[in-house]
């Protein structure tokens, strides 16, 4: 199985490899733009692999003793899960927003304004000074009719990742909603340390 990527309407993108599957945004300088795209797909490219290396780590618990993982994207998945670790969770549950969050880093050079990397609806983004993204929000693709919502970030907000998921996902949300949205500052970030008393 290799790597693939297509071009979309609207010059996005989509890459693919293996479970990993991505719509890709990006303005700004035209070769910039076309220089990220290509850093983007040489990174990716190597993504899959790395993990896959690392998968038997990645499926044991946070709180398991054992290595830490070698890769970017994996030290990435067990940050984000970390401050959980007293509850039974893996880095896996970080896989998607880690994976975008390596790869919007490809788009922050100069002659970059915006760019998204949604990865089954974990987003990374990139918004230079006075740059913004409409978000559109929808329960259940399967529907068809649309956008349930939407919301507008800016480049003064500290969000760099929106995470959407409910019960027609993959998420576990027991069934209880259609769909629950995260901003937070990135796609994979571990929640903040509380402070101490």
């Amino acid at each position: 199985m290799h790597a693939t990527r297509a071009p979309l309407d609207g010059g996005r993108w989509h890459f693919q490899h293996g479970p990993i599957d991505l719509v890709i945004a990006a303005e700004g300088e035209r070769e910039a733009v076309h220089a990220a795209h290509e850093n983007a797909w040489a990174r990716f490219q190597t993504v899959l692999p790395e993990l896959v290396s690392e998968l038997s780590a990645l499926k044991r618990p946070v709180a398991a003793s054992g290595p830490l993982p070698h890769g970017m994207v994996a030290r990435r998945m067990r940050n984000a899960c970390a401050p959980h670790a007293p509850a039974f969770i893996t880095p896996m549950a970080a896989v998607a927003g880690a994976v975008a969050d390596e790869l919007i880093g490809c788009y922050r050079g100069d002659g970059m304004q915006r760019a998204y990397i949604n990865n089954g609806g974990d987003i990374a983004l990139h918004l230079a000074p006075g740059q913004s993204w409409r978000v559109g929000l929808c329960a259940d693709l399967r529907k068809g009719a649309g956008l349930d919502g939407s919301f507008e970030l800016r480049a003064a907000m500290p969000v760099r990742g929106v995470a959407t998921s409910g019960w027609h996902g993959r998420s576990f949300s027991l069934g209880i909603a259609d769909a629950v949205t995260v901003l937070a500052r990135g796609a994979a970030r571990p929640r903040p340390t509380p402070p101490q008393p």
